[in-house]
């Protein structure tokens, strides 16, 4: 039997509310899937499984509050899949196939039954208390019935406080990055390296693209930016990975969590996965697809707990540089200044060219100036030639 744990999605998580459950008892799963909501102090977050198995004891009910490490509920292995376990629900007899009925001609067939209507347990439950029929209701995108496609129950907040926007209160991560950003500073013997890059080549090359595509598939210079830095750091393996219980554990992948600024003050970084291994367009992709969620507070757990390095970029503001601070536990953070024009010693003369200032922060623990170094130097390399990311 496996017990399915309130994970920590991050390092300032000490407990979440569970709001939902997607799956009921006697359901099956895969790694994978999306069994649980819960709401943290940065929003709602969708949980992951990643156990093979049949959903048993649900042992926390929606509504409440439990700290990091509490036993959610049991997934029984295949060798606990029993006739007469909860695996029973989803098995069924073998019976003879009835014979197929011929339609004559000029006879209309009958039409097929509708698919079975999925409801979650919890949105089950407030259709209850509502005194609403789940059949009249419509699914979601995902073809389920859950907590969004009802109204709000006497229970929810009728007039949620202004700082709250699309399900997050935004004071409450304020707290929770203050206390992330109060251990990496105390916790973390940061150092700091910065290096001003010229990057006109990768904006000309970007014109260049862009001027070919239509409009859904143009790029935006995060998109291979983001490729750069990963590569690079695949040669400074020190700079990629997390330092837990007194040890580096470098990763062989690049899981990057993109800092994304939520309307209203609040900032998050969940992470793209093997950002050294997509092309430049399955990153935009990924990005276009993952800052909206970030913004609506829709993210899944594994975004949230996966990343192995951080880049906060300023993008299109005014600033020159950023200091930026590690999140625990990773060793590491990147990030970028606006790109701006700047008078640039090219051979023997003086042009304008497009720079951008990139800043690594690393841990002392794990790294020195000279992996930066090493870092900034492949990366200003990369991008003097992007049509090769």
């Amino acid at each position: 039997m496996i017990e399915f744990k309130m994970p920590s999605l991050g390092a300032d998580m000490e407990a979440a509310t569970l709001v939902e459950w997607f799956k009921e008892p006697g359901d099956r799963v895969e790694r994978g899937d999306i069994i649980a909501l819960v709401e943290t102090q940065k929003g709602a977050i969708e949980i992951e499984v990643f156990n093979e198995g049949i959903i048993g004891e649900q042992r926390v009910q929606p509504g409440r509050k439990v700290p990091v490490g509490t036993v959610l509920a049991t997934i029984l292995g295949p060798a606990e899949e029993g006739p007469s376990g909860p695996a029973a629900k989803t098995t069924k007899a073998v019976e003879p196939r009835p014979p197929e009925r011929l339609v004559s001609a000029g006879e209309t067939p009958a039409p097929a039954a509708p698919p079975p209507l999925r409801v979650t347990p919890a949105a089950r439950r407030r259709a209850a208390a509502l005194g609403i029929s789940p059949e009249n209701l419509s699914p979601g995108p995902d073809g389920i019935i859950g907590l969004e496609q009802l109204p709000p129950g006497p229970e929810r907040e009728a007039s949620p406080p202004r700082s709250r926007r699309a399900g997050l209160d935004l004071d409450e991560m304020r707290k929770a990055i203050g206390a992330a950003m109060a251990r990496s500073h105390r916790e973390i013997p940061h150092y700091w390296v910065v290096h001003a890059i010229d990057s006109t080549a990768l904006f000309d090359w970007l014109e260049a693209q862009n001027v070919m595509r239509p409009i859904e598939r143009r790029l935006l210079y995060i998109a291979p930016l983001m490729k750069a830095i990963a590569l690079a750091l695949k040669q400074v393996p020190e700079l990629n990975g997390h330092y837990e219980q007194g040890a580096f554990r470098p990763s062989p992948v690049v899981h990057m969590g993109l800092a994304t600024a939520l309307r209203g003050g609040g900032l998050i970084a969940p992470a793209i996965r093997d950002i050294d291994s997509k092309s430049v367009d399955e990153l935009m992709s990924a990005i276009a697809e993952l800052v909206p969620r970030a913004r609506l507070g829709r993210l899944r757990s594994s975004e949230m707990t996966d990343g192995t390095v951080t880049l906060t970029n300023l993008g299109e503001g005014n600033a020159d540089s950023v200091f930026p601070l590690i999140y625990p536990n990773q060793v590491a953070i990147v990030g970028c200044g606006t790109a701006s024009p700047r008078p640039w010693v090219v051979g023997n003369a003086v042009a304008i060219r497009q720079v951008i200032q990139v800043t690594l922060a690393g841990d002392h623990r794990v790294s020195h100036g000279r992996h930066a170094a090493q870092f900034l130097t492949r990366l200003s390399e990369l991008l003097a030639h992007p049509e090769a990311l």
